[in-house]
């Protein structure tokens, strides 16, 4: 065998070799679930097993009526019982298992288990189930005419502004591609936007797009999408034409920090004002010490010492009567100087020294 025949040989053996390793690779890329009982009465319960999911998934568990596994939950999760369902995480290999009570849904049957990943890709998957004892009624009867299908990926476009950092209320706009599977053409559709705050209902908007689509024709839509002010977290964005979901967008709404930095800004200066105004009311009140400032704005009386004026003794006047004897404050009028002007300490006038006795007699 030549080598140029021996490569090309190789190929087709290597190819059918790995054929038989990749096919099952390739369905286990497929969600599936399986139940543990194809029946059972309420107050009862069974186990859901599945496979092929993405690893380390929320997943939600509800029993659904008015829903098959080729057409869905036609009335979407309205028809569910989400009050008694259950939510699971993948493993590592994705795969999960987790008993689910059974209960009566809303709708009548027949109905499903109904499997949907929460966060991340859109991903679900259903299990025919029968409720024992519930009632069963046929499906609505698949319109024939305009079938509208979603041809490609949604998006949400737009970008949040200062006012949405403020608390405004944050807006996208919905964006997809939708097709005409009918017969007849679809003239002005109305359809349903809806969004979810993690794992709640989602809220449904209606919008009505103007225009035509004919049979086998596409067009490109967009939708408004707005949330509550304030709103922050992980939101989901679904769309909804005749009663069946169509499309699920996730949404990641960041937190509105102007609305976290104003309440810090105001248990600040709150806090500073009354402090000052209490200050201010304080100094106003309280009683002042002897010898303290006085407030500002009171007159301030005034006090004299009553010391008299001394004045130098000039020449007097012919007529002019004896002069007056000037006294000190601390003098008495009889104990202040003479009006000689003696300014020494008073002594004995008598010509004989206080030491030497004299004494009298005949001369």
């Amino acid at each position: 065998m030549s080598g140029k025949l021996r490569i090309p040989v190789l190929t087709v053996v290597l190819a059918l070799f790995l054929l038989p390793l990749a096919a099952p690779a390739q369905a286990a890329q497929r969600p599936a679930v399986e139940l543990s009982a194809s029946q059972a009465g309420t107050g009862g319960s069974i186990t859901v097993s599945g496979t092929g999911w993405r690893p380390r998934t929320l997943l939600m568990l509800l029993i659904c009526g008015r829903a098959t596994p080729g057409r869905g939950v036609i009335g979407g999760t309205n028809s569910c019982a989400n009050g008694d369902g259950r939510a699971v995480t993948t493993g590592a290999r994705g795969g999960f298992s987790r008993k689910l009570p059974v209960v009566e849904p809303p709708a009548p049957c027949p109905c499903v288990v109904h499997v949907a990943a929460v966060t991340g890709a859109r991903a679900d998957a259903d299990a025919a189930f029968q409720v024992a004892g519930h009632a069963v009624e046929p499906l609505p009867a698949e319109s024939a005419a305009g079938r509208l299908a979603v041809l490609s990926d949604t998006r949400l476009d737009g970008s949040s502004g200062v006012l949405t950092w403020f608390g405004a209320p944050p807006s996208r706009t919905l964006v997809f591609t939708v097709g005409n599977l009918g017969s007849t053409s679809v003239r002005n559709p109305v359809f349903q936007v809806g969004t979810a705050h993690g794992v709640f209902a989602p809220q449904w908007d209606e919008q009505q797009w103007r225009g035509t689509l004919a049979p086998g024709k596409k067009a490109q839509i967009k939708l408004p999408v707005e949330l509550a002010a304030g709103a922050h977290g992980d939101y989901t964005v679904s769309l909804r034409y005749g009663g069946k979901v169509l499309a699920e967008q996730p949404w990641g709404v960041g937190r509105p920090w102007g609305v976290t930095l104003f309440w810090i800004l105001l248990c600040l200066v709150v806090p500073a004002a009354l402090f000052r105004a209490g200050l201010a009311v304080v100094d106003r009140v309280r009683p002042r010490r002897a010898g303290g400032v006085r407030h500002r704005g009171l007159p301030r009386p005034a006090f004299r010492l009553p010391w008299p004026t001394l004045r130098a003794p000039g020449p007097r006047a012919p007529d002019a009567g004896p002069a007056t004897t000037s006294t000190l404050p601390w003098f008495t009028p009889h104990s202040g100087p003479g009006t000689a002007g003696r300014l020494s300490a008073p002594h004995d006038d008598s010509p004989t020294s206080p030491t030497t006795p004299t004494t009298k007699g005949p001369t």
